[in-house]
């Protein structure tokens, strides 16, 4: 297709030229200020995050939650709840990608799939440290300037009565409806006129 061709037009519009997905799982190590005899609860909260254009064909998406962990120490005899925040940072690859973008300046709209979510929260092999699997998984798309094309009727836009566009096909119910009696009663009015 040429570029001047008198069929076609181009238009200049914001659209998506980039799509990707990513599921993440991560293992967190946990330092409590006591000796764990048993995990009686975890829980993330405080989820931020940000995305922005790292190169040509990934997103990388930074944030941070807080992961919540009851846990029982002294032969179970105590309880307490040790707070950590953790920070991570996902690379996204673009899966589509349009190459046809006009410029540099796009935006990025990344959409939280999965929540980060506690998998499994242990006591690891040496016994101090708590160990949790966390998952989350993002989706992205970029938006940027790109070109279309639009086929233009060759001879314009032809202009239709409303009428021709009525279908006046009539029902079996509207059938039923009639009243068939109605033409005789009408010339009966107009004799006595």
């Amino acid at each position: 297709m040429s570029f001047l061709d008198k069929d076609y037009r181009e238009i200049i519009t914001k659209a998506v030229i980039g799509k990707g997905k990513k599921f993440t799982q991560d293992t967190h190590t946990i330092t409590p200020s006591h000796r764990p005899t048993s995990i009686l609860g975890c829980w993330v909260i405080n989820h931020l995050y940000n995305a922005k254009k790292k190169s040509e064909d990934t997103i990388e998406v930074n944030g941070s939650y807080d992961i919540n962990i009851w846990y029982s120490y002294n032969d179970n005899t105590k309880t307490e709840v040790v707070t950590e925040r953790v920070t991570y940072c996902d690379y996204i690859p673009l899966g589509v990608l349009d190459d046809n973008c006009i410029n540099d300046d796009y935006d990025v709209i990344c959409k939280v799939l999965q929540q980060p979510n506690c998998l499994e929260c242990r006591i690891s092999n040496k016994g101090n440290k708590i160990l949790v699997d966390i998952e989350r998984e993002f989706m992205v798309q970029v938006v940027g300037e790109t070109k279309i094309f639009v086929k233009v009727k060759p001879r314009g836009y032809k202009h239709h009565d409303d009428d021709e566009s009525w279908d006046y096909a009539v029902t079996e119910d509207e059938l039923g409806n009639l009243n068939p009696d109605f033409l005789e009663s009408s010339s009966a009015s107009r004799e006595k006129d």
